[in-house]
């Protein structure tokens, strides 16, 4: 499973490369468009962008989720006991997973709703950004549960 999960986390990272990489493209033809009269102004531009930088921002986030270097907030002091320490990131993974599970309810619905749509200007069909939330709820629930599992099991070495 471990493996598997490896083979997930190395994908989202070459994806997140091509859309940085693609989102050059229109943001490039804007610029050239907007400031040098070279090319003609584009109208789909804009829309490829916003679409791209979704994406970049949802990939971004599921690999910080298995990274655990997505962003918590201290409210509380840092526990000096290691029972204490676990029950903290705990917390933090099951707030985690709460979230996921909202993205994977509510993000199915939103791409259903996008399933039946076109986007305006480029024709694409809305899906192909609406699905972006549910597969982000989904990695973020296979991550986490991962990241509870691994916190358990270095909790045990290290009061074993």
């Amino acid at each position: 499973m471990h493996a598997l999960l490896d083979g997930y986390y190395r994908l989202l990272k070459i994806l997140l490369g091509v859309m940085m990489a693609v989102l050059i493209v229109p943001v490039a033809l804007q610029i050239l468009s907007r400031h040098t009269g070279l090319i003609p102004r584009y109208i789909w531009t804009e829309e490829i962008a916003r679409f791209c930088f979704v994406w970049i921002v949802l990939l971004g986030a599921m690999i910080a989720v298995r990274d655990r270097t997505h962003f918590d907030v201290d409210v509380l002091p840092h526990p000096s006991s290691k029972i204490g320490q676990l029950i903290s990131r705990l917390i933090v993974h099951a707030a985690i997973l709460l979230v996921a599970i909202t993205f994977v309810i509510w993000g199915y619905d939103f791409a259903v709703l996008g399933s039946r749509q076109r986007s305006e200007i480029a024709s694409l069909p809305m899906l192909t950004i609406y699905i972006a939330w549910p597969i982000a709820g989904l990695t973020w629930l296979v991550f986490g549960l991962e990241n509870v599992a691994r916190e358990i099991a270095d909790y045990r070495k290290s009061t074993a």
